[in-house]
């Protein structure tokens, strides 16, 4: 049995702590505010994240992140801005052999550096995994089968969180590319937004089956650009997790893209959605296009319209009237 603590009540921490609890571990789950820890324990569920999935009361949760002291694995379920500001207030109380997981997808801005790097910025700690791939936490939280990736530089962090988070509806790979594994998890949020936009708009199958699979290679592109492997982008935490965040409904990316597609401005479809990471990890994905020199077509159109008022019908105009060329795989 490991002691665990989950930074983080939002939907997938939740279900993280659900599921390790469900499996014998000793799990507290940790929320900045105290309502949302009440709203919890009064309707026995999180309305807004994961309604239906029944939250005992003897999953320990508490708004004293000194809960962390002493916990063998930390888990750090935040969206991807606030991770850093939660890993300094965490640091104090963080051990030298404490193992600590990110499941966040997506890119600092400003910085433009991988969570990863984040995090060994704040913490200075050499077991540092990332956590990734096709999990949506309604699912999860309902123990249906799941695989993802646990990846890290150091690979018997990695391995121990394999060990104590497999279970029968659960099975995790080792992968040491840390690098190729963040960004094929944070940049198919950007193409979840355009597949949510093409599906507001009444497009077909055909349109996103080439805008994900266009949309792969420019996510490999950015990637290898800054030393990924580019196996790993055909792997769970690359195509695996396009695939399931451009076709769910569960995907909070595909439903805000619908509503841009069907005339909402993007500002309003953040709002109504709730965290979108594909809206952050674009602007963040466009400047390291930009630093690289990497061309991502799908991204810059993306981007005109979430920031620069573009139009989602020119933008495609745009990319279907393109340079003809040989495919590149």
């Amino acid at each position: 049995m490991a002691n665990i603590v989950i930074l983080g009540s939002g939907g997938f921490g939740l279900s993280i702590a659900l599921m390790a609890d469900k499996f014998g571990h000793k799990v507290t789950v940790w929320s900045k505010f105290q309502s949302e820890i009440d709203d919890i324990r009064v309707h026995g569920e999180h309305v807004q994240k994961l309604p239906g999935v029944p939250i005992p009361k003897t999953l320990a949760m508490t708004t004293d992140i000194s809960c962390i002291k002493g916990c063998d694995m930390l888990i750090f379920g935040i969206p991807s801005s606030f991770v850093r500001s939660v890993a300094a207030e965490a640091k104090p109380y963080i051990g030298d052999k404490m193992v600590i997981v990110n499941t966040g997808k997506g890119l600092e801005d400003g910085s433009l550096k991988t969570l990863s790097e984040v995090l060994s910025e704040e913490l200075q700690s050499d077991k540092i995994v990332v956590l990734s791939g096709p999990s949506h936490a309604e699912e999860v939280a309902r123990c249906i089968p799941t695989t993802i990736v646990a990846a890290s530089k150091n690979t018997e962090a990695a391995m121990y969180v394999q060990k104590v988070l497999c279970n029968e509806t659960m099975r995790i790979y080792v992968n040491e590319d840390v690098i190729g594994c963040e960004i094929g998890g944070a940049l198919k949020n950007i193409i979840a937004l355009c597949a949510g936009i093409c599906d507001g708009l009444g497009y077909g199958d055909n349109t996103k089956a080439a805008l994900m699979t266009r949309g792969i290679h420019e996510i490999t592109r950015l990637g290898v650009a800054m030393g990924a492997n580019v196996q790993t982008f055909m792997g769970l935490t690359g195509l695996g997790d396009l695939i399931v965040t451009c076709t769910s409904m569960h995907s909070r990316n595909r439903r805000a893209g619908m509503l841009i597609g069907q005339g909402m401005s993007p500002e309003e479809a953040v709002k109504k959605v709730g965290t979108v990471e594909g809206y952050y990890c674009c602007k963040t994905a466009y400047g390291l296009a930009e630093k690289l020199g990497v061309s991502m077509p799908i991204t810059a159109e993306l981007y005109r319209v979430l920031f620069e008022g573009g139009d989602v019908r020119e933008s495609l105009d745009n990319l279907m009237g393109r340079p003809l060329i040989f495919e590149k795989i």
